[in-house]
């Protein structure tokens, strides 16, 4: 997959009433972050990153293009209007080539587990890890194969196989997906009202309600009104 490309200007004028004349003549005011911890204020087309950032991640490295200087970046944020859900501000975080860093990479399950087709149920409670590496060995997302996992097996996020280079940041011990086999859980509760039903029609079985009819032990007719 080709790199994305943003093409950004330096911002001269900073302020609120600056980034909403900004806004109104379809641009978006951001903020790129430095490793050294120098930030540069530019801005970019709002049409141009509404486009493109449909295919872009947490741990996607995009070049960010400041008039002809580029730098190799994560959006780190974005911030939205809350009415009409339209990107306000972005902040970016520059990354240096050669040098190692840690990121969130998503996971993407794929396979209909043996377990899930025998009538198990399939839970995965989580869906990202963190690692760390060379930028260039950074992985857009990670696909794992879970077409084998049968009941009651997990797969661990140990159980991962990462690529060279990068290094599990993330506790191995996290269950990425697990089958849990429902049947015989939802068999118990059937049994039970079936063995409530067989002892409610049994002869000399206690009445099923109580505090229905005449009170017990009176007369129909010294019932008070």
């Amino acid at each position: 997959m080709s790199q994305v490309v943003l093409s950004a200007r330096n911002r001269q004028g900073t302020g609120s009433a600056q980034a909403r004349r900004m806004r109104r003549g379809g641009r978006i005011p951001a903020v790129l972050y430095g490793r050294a911890g120098k930030a540069i204020s530019i801005d970019l087309d709002a049409q141009e990153f509404a486009n493109q950032v449909k295919s872009i991640s947490e741990s996607t490295i995009v070049k960010v293009d400041v008039e002809g200087k580029p730098y190799d970046a994560f959006v780190k944020d974005t911030q939205r209007n809350i009415v009409n859900g339209s990107i306000v501000h972005i902040d970016f975080y520059e990354v240096e080539s050669g040098t190692a860093l840690r990121a969130r990479v998503s996971i993407h399950l794929k396979g209909n587990p043996v377990g899930v087709r025998e009538g198990g149920v399939l839970e995965s409670p989580l869906h990202e890890i963190e690692v760390e590496c060379l930028p260039k060995d950074l992985p857009e997302r990670i696909e794992v194969d879970i077409s084998g996992l049968k009941a009651n097996q997990s797969f661990h996020v140990r159980d991962i196989p990462l690529a060279e280079g990068v290094r599990l940041v993330s506790n191995p011990d996290q269950v990425v997906a697990l089958v849990k086999f429902a049947k015989a859980e939802a068999a118990a509760p059937a049994e039970a009202e079936a063995a409530a039903a067989a002892a409610a029609a049994a002869p000399g079985a206690a009445p099923a309600a109580a505090g229905t009819g005449p009170a017990a032990g009176a007369p129909a007719g010294e019932q008070k009104a």
